[in-house]
């Protein structure tokens, strides 16, 4: 076999993921405002070049590593119930992003955006989240709403409310959201 078959991810996959880490890493140490490309570049072991191909400009660099960290890392928790297991995602989904790290990954990963395409992914992850819940429910035979209902009716409001008006956003909001999605006996 020859030296040059390819790797998965390589040189590619090994940038992004320095420079991501030499994004958190900084962020952390100086502060977000406090970022430069040539100070992330350094830290990254990489050229700013490197990093302007790649990604165009701070703010869209910024953007892709919000959006990754808004990746779920884990699938939503099995509680036996769909009531307790929307319920549940809900609440961590509201404590991730309403969290000052959250607002600030939700506010990055759309302001390097101009075709919207990091909304769709942010999106999807919720989507997906959601799906795993309901298709659980439904294999344990119990009636589920469809994944777009629960995405207008829970994730909506609850990003509308992060967003612009987080004052008195709280775990008991999440769940009136479940219940009235729903129903009272649980859909």
């Amino acid at each position: 076999m020859s030296r040059q078959m390819v790797r998965p991810g390589g040189r590619s996959a090994r940038v992004q993921a320095s420079v991501h880490a030499a994004v958190r890493e900084l962020a952390s140490e100086v502060g977000r405002d406090a970022l430069t490309v040539p100070m992330i570049a350094q830290r990254a072991g990489v050229t700013p070049s490197t990093i302007y191909r790649r990604w165009g400009d701070l703010q869209e660099l910024l953007s892709d590593v919000a959006v990754e960290r808004l990746r779920p890392e884990t699938a939503p928790g099995d509680h036996g119930a769909l009531p307790a297991d929307l319920t549940a995602w809900a609440e961590q989904f509201l404590d991730e992003m309403s969290s000052a790290a959250g607002r600030a990954y939700i506010r990055d990963a759309l302001l390097g955006d101009p075709d919207g395409s990091n909304a769709g992914q942010c999106s999807a992850y919720a989507a997906e989240q959601i799906d795993v819940v309901l298709t659980r429910a439904t294999e344990r035979g119990e009636k589920t709403p469809d994944v777009e209902t629960v995405i207008d009716g829970v994730v909506a409001p609850l990003m509308y409310r992060i967003l612009f008006r987080p004052d008195g956003l709280d775990a008991a909001y999440a769940r009136r959201l479940v219940t009235a999605v729903l129903g009272p006996t649980g859909r």
